[in-house]
């Protein structure tokens, strides 16, 4: 409405000019030479303006040509650029599902159009990834490097690289690069990170660590909580080169992270050697609180020095009162118990567990059987029980399962992964293996002071299995002797429910080399509580191989109870080291 106002203004100011010029009386001459021009003054303004007017068409004119090859490169260059974007947004959206021929051949459209787009590049290196060529890719990655608004990108790119080749040198030199250029770049600080722990060195992490506590990468809680692991590491690895540093970090590690473990273990322990026994019980049961575990079990009954098996078991009684109805705290008052020879106690706290053991509840029975009642075959079948028992928790991240705890994953390098829960494993292969497992367990334990014994076959004979149980010795043998060890004997026939296992295990077995059996001599089943091994990550065969083949490196039947339960422990951790664990940081 404004503007129409105005428009009409200005009409009608140029209608008031022109009256007011034509109204005008008068002459205008002009002499030039031998040239004399005479006319009157609305005559002269008209000519005037139509003057004006052609001069400044002929203006535009002229410099339109002169800017037409200009303007005509611009036009050019555009088109160019649209076609350019178009081929990028058409080849990342091949990338996105999967198309490599359609995204090599929009990369090679943008490059054409698009040398210089970062977008056009980024496009080039991930068709260059999607058809497998590393080669191609790297070269992208280190242009996009040399490039001040790429440079980042291109570090990323280079790291991602690196890792695929499995070169964690170049991957650490890169990440670090990206570091002192990007303090805050998550992806970086993460791998130099578990590179610093990987190669022990905590002081460097800790500076990482404070890095991204500044920059806002992390909380307030999280810093404490990661920075506590941090020092837990160091006094670990220090406890016994310089103890004074030791002390000193995992006594700020507990105040950062009361509820870890490993911190309230080691410094539990540090405050029992100084004395300071009370204190030293305060760690141990707020951890305890937020997660039971053996350690702090162990511990607790150990935290003041020279006490008796029986006041250890007074004091484990105490702790597992504060989580009541939890294993841990049941398993902790059968180990004190066992140690201070009170079964009866031992076995009442194992009895809420015994309908559905875990390995550990398992090998305690075992041991119980042995150690109270001279019993080998029940000791045997507990044993046996122990390898299908369901697994005890143990220290995990991201799968992997290891047999300490470790400050970062050596899957993902995540700082504070390892969480003390039950690994995943395998279950048997059918129905039938599991009730044939039962059965034989069974009968196992409904004969007393007897044991099931397979013989190796004998040289030049079939493949079978001799399923032969001790007979019962007569009262008078058993009062004079101090316990009746297992013996085959092949004039009793096998029980009914334990043919089955064995005949499947004969059908199954190769033939063994002949073999003959070293005595070998009765031994307690466990020396410590630390023998008892927490979780047996690796899957269990569905049959348990009792026969064993001449090249077979399995469980030995013949061995002592003690002898079996040490092959039935965790197996070693799987392969790491800094150099497998920096080959998976970062990912895509």
């Amino acid at each position: 409405m404004l503007r129409i106002i105005l428009f009409l203004l200005l009409i009608a100011l140029g209608a008031a000019g022109a009256a007011w010029i034509a109204e005008q009386t008068g002459d205008v001459m002009l002499s030039w030479g031998g040239w004399r021009i005479q006319t009157t003054l609305p005559v002269f303004v008209l000519a005037l303006g139509i003057v004006v007017v052609a001069a400044m068409m002929l203006w535009a004119i002229l410099r339109g040509l002169w800017r037409a090859p200009a303007r005509l490169r611009r036009s050019r260059r555009e088109r160019r650029q649209a076609r350019g974007r178009q081929a990028i947004t058409q080849g990342l959206l091949a990338i996105g599902h999967g198309d490599s021929a359609a995204a090599r051949a929009h990369a090679e459209t943008a490059r054409r159009h698009a040398a210089q787009d970062p977008l056009a590049l980024l496009l080039h290196a991930q068709s260059a990834q999607l058809d497998g060529d590393r080669e191609a890719a790297r070269r992208v990655f280190r242009a996009m490097a040399e490039r001040e608004d790429t440079r980042l990108l291109g570090l990323r790119g280079l790291f991602i690289e690196a890792q695929r080749a499995d070169d964690p040198v170049a991957a650490v030199m890169v990440a670090e690069e990206a570091l002192k250029l990007s303090p805050s770049s998550p992806w970086a600080s993460h791998a130099v990170l578990g590179f610093c722990c990987a190669k022990g060195d905590w002081a460097g992490a800790l500076n990482i660590l404070d890095q991204n506590q500044s920059a806002g990468l992390i909380d307030k809680a999280t810093y404490r909580r990661q920075r506590g692991v941090l020092l837990t590491a160091r006094a670990i690895e220090l406890e016994k080169v310089d103890r004074d540093l030791s002390r000193e970090s995992v006594m700020e590690a507990v105040k950062l992270a009361p509820t870890l473990v490993p911190a309230a273990v080691l410094a539990s322990k540090f405050e029992s050697e100084a004395h300071q026994v009370r204190r030293a019980m305060r760690l141990v049961e707020t951890a305890w609180l937020a997660q039971p575990h053996p350690d702090l079990a162990d511990a607790y009954a150990h935290v003041k020095l020279g006490d008796s098996a029986r006041q250890r078991l007074v004091r484990v009684e105490t702790l597992a009162a504060k989580a009541p109805g939890h294993i841990e705290g049941a398993l902790a008052i059968a180990r004190a118990a066992i140690d201070a020879a009170e079964f009866a106690k031992a076995r009442e706290a194992l009895a809420p567990f015994i309908a559905a053991p875990t390995q550990r509840v398992a090998l305690l029975m075992a041991e119980l059987e042995r150690t109270e009642h001279g019993d080998s075959g029940r000791a045997r079948a507990w044993t046996l029980r122990a390898v299908r028992a369901r697994h005890d928790p143990a220290w995990t991240a991201d799968g992997y399962v290891s047999e300490s705890w470790r400050p970062v994953s050596p899957v993902s390098g995540r700082l504070d992964a390892f969480q003390w829960q039950t690994p995943v494993a395998a279950l048997p292969s059918d129905k039938g293996d599991a009730l044939e497992s039962s059965a034989f367990e069974e009968a196992m334990l409904a004969t007393p002071r007897r044991a099931v014994v397979i013989e190796p076959p004998r040289s030049g004979e079939a493949e079978e299995a001799a399923l032969a149980p001790a007979p019962l010795p007569s009262a008078a043998a058993q009062d004079n002797a101090p316990a009746a060890e297992a013996e085959p004997v092949a004039s009793e026939p096998a029980p009914a429910e334990a043919r089955p296992l064995a005949a499947a295990t004969a059908a199954t077995a190769p033939s063994p080399a002949p073999a003959s059996p070293a005595p070998v001599a009765p031994a307690p089943l466990f020396r410590a509580r630390r023998d008892i091994p927490k979780a047996v990550p690796a899957p269990i065969p569905a049959v348990i191989p009792i026969i064993r083949a001449p090249d077979d490196p399995g469980v030995d039947d013949d061995a002592a109870p003690d002898e079996f339960a040490d092959q039935i422990g965790p197996p070693k951790a799987q392969a790491g080291g800094w150099r497998g664990f920096l080959s998976r940081l970062g990912g895509n």
